[in-house]
């Protein structure tokens, strides 16, 4: 870990700046508040190199207000697009803050996006600046010039392989940062015109523009307002207890709600680290150096590391097959019990931490799980038997429900009350209620603003009395928790009135 630098005369000054910063209700005045709380704790790490490197809050406070100042002078303006294409990375995150700083908006794009998705994208958003990852996403951008009109500048991360490209429009995003920095310390006004820039934003602002992956046509732009972004999190962050002494792995794609939530809004809120590992094929040995504390994953990354620990079992020794089947039909006997915190007899608890000693922990250790305290997965169904392997080795795995146009949480299971075939009752301050049709339909703290650019979409989207038609169908159970069956249009009703879910009984089957 790197040491700290002293505070120093520009560090003073953010120091006792204006109590704007005291409003919480963007990204922005959260980093600069964290600064002042705990500006040596460490707000993101990333591995490069085989290296973890280390930034704390008052080092995210600084960079945000220099890359801003940056992105100023290159002319970005409040209101104008920008967008982010590539990899978890430290500067792609500080792109979403310094764009917000600015009152500028976000618009993540998948990574792996085709060159047609990707000019659909930019062009529908009216992107003016986008920010890629490597070589990779600046020729997949440049191929699309004619299609963009409004894009005027391109800023990358790694600089391999463009040091012979057109640097007209082109520049790296450390160079914009320290350009920024420099005219910050050079010219007091223009840093006064940084502050009162932060000190603009309000909770009605757009905070990002997240594109869902359209599946049944275009993608659509989800616009997340700001204030409810953060009260969004700020509920779940409370409800899953989550504070600054957390880590999370940022991992997930950065255009998809579930990072952008869980990861960036979530760390904002509560100050906990995230960190990025070196690159997608990294990720499980970088989940085991860091260690995190809250994880989440779909459904298929679970699978298959189940997969591996088999074949891995199955080309063991005699000893060690011999020792994880008799201990894993412990876990299977005690090990949710024991998590869920019920009555087991000793002999129960007995042989289960036996099995801690020889299996479980070693297990956890080696899938980087030892340390986690809250694990979410989502996105699709979870089946029962993989769900309940992970839970009885004591990993505290939970489901939620959520969509885009929440802001993610509908539903999430709460620690103790976790069933398999079941998602949970209503998220923090959501409202769910099921239509005659059988429709889960909600309101929440963070429900989108509108489709950008769609009114009628977002009409459709809407009922009269402002709930968001979730386009599924599902019902409670008796313990209260919502389960998801099929599409709402998928969905018939009998005769007796009863919803029929063919593809709910097909899974059942």
């Amino acid at each position: 870990m790197r040491a700290f630098p002293a505070l120093g005369l520009e560090g003073a000054r953010f120091l006792t700046a204006d109590p704007v910063r005291d409003r919480l209700d963007t990204f922005p005045r959260l980093v600069l508040h964290h600064a002042t709380e705990r500006g040596r704790k460490i707000a993101m790490r990333h591995k490069d190199l085989g290296l973890w490197q280390s930034w704390s809050w008052f080092e995210l406070a600084a960079n945000m207000r220099a890359y801003a100042a940056g992105l100023s002078l290159i002319g970005l303006q409040r209101g104008e697009a920008v967008a982010i294409i590539g990899s978890n990375r430290p500067r792609l995150y500080w792109t979403f803050l310094a764009a917000q700083a600015l009152g500028a908006i976000p618009v993540p794009v998948y990574a792996d996006a085709i060159a047609d998705e990707l000019g659909y994208v930019l062009d529908d958003a009216g992107c003016v600046v986008a920010v890629v990852e490597d070589q990779e996403q600046v020729d997949k951008v440049l191929s699309l010039q004619g299609r963009m009109p409004k894009l005027r500048h391109m800023l990358y991360d790694e600089p391999k392989g463009l040091s012979n490209y057109d640097p007209t429009s082109l520049a790296p995003i450390s160079d914009v940062i320290e350009k920024g920095r420099a005219s910050l310390a050079a010219d007091p006004r223009f840093a006064g015109a940084i502050e009162a820039a932060i000190a603009a934003g309000k909770a009605e602002d757009i905070s990002v523009i997240l594109y869902t992956s359209g599946t049944t046509g275009r993608p659509k732009g989800v616009s997340i307002a700001s204030g409810r972004a953060i009260a969004a999190a700020a509920s779940t962050v409370a409800f899953d207890k989550l504070t600054d002494r957390d880590v999370a792995l940022s991992y997930l794609p950065l255009a998809w709600v579930g990072d952008h939530y869980l990861n960036f809004a979530q760390s904002m809120v509560a100050g906990f680290c995230i960190a990025c590992p070196e690159s997608g094929d990294t990720v499980q040995q970088d989940l085991k150096e860091i260690g995190p504390s809250f994880y989440f994953a779909p459904p298929r990354v679970f699978e298959n590391l189940l997969t591996r620990i088999t074949i891995r079992m199955q080309d063991g020794a005699v000893l060690q097959r011999s020792l994880f089947e008799t201990f894993m039909a412990v876990a299977r006997h005690h090990g949710e019990a024991i998590l869920d915190k019920e009555k087991v007899p000793l002999h129960g608890r007995l042989l289960y931490a036996l099995g801690q000693l020889l299996v479980y922990t070693p297990l956890k250790n080696a899938l980087g799980f030892s340390n986690i305290r809250i694990a979410y997965t989502a996105g699709e169904a979870i089946g029962p038997e993989l769900f309940s392997f992970y839970r009885s080795l004591g990993l505290n795995l939970k489901q939620l429900y959520g969509q885009t146009e929440a802001f993610l949480y509908v539903s999430c299971q709460s620690d103790g009350k976790v069933e398999a075939d079941a998602v949970g009752p209503p998220a923090p301050r959501v409202d769910i209620r099921i239509a005659e049709n059988g429709e889960v339909q909600f309101r929440s703290p963070g429900m989108f603003v509108a489709y950008h650019k769609l009114p009628e979409k977002t009409a459709e989207a809407m009922t009269p009395d402002g709930y968001v038609r979730t386009g599924d169908a599902g019902f409670f159970n008796a313990a209260g928790q919502l389960k998801i069956i099929d599409r709402a249009k998928d969905v018939g009703r009998l005769n007796c009135g009863a919803l029929f879910a063919p593809k709910y009984i097909e899974n059942k089957l």
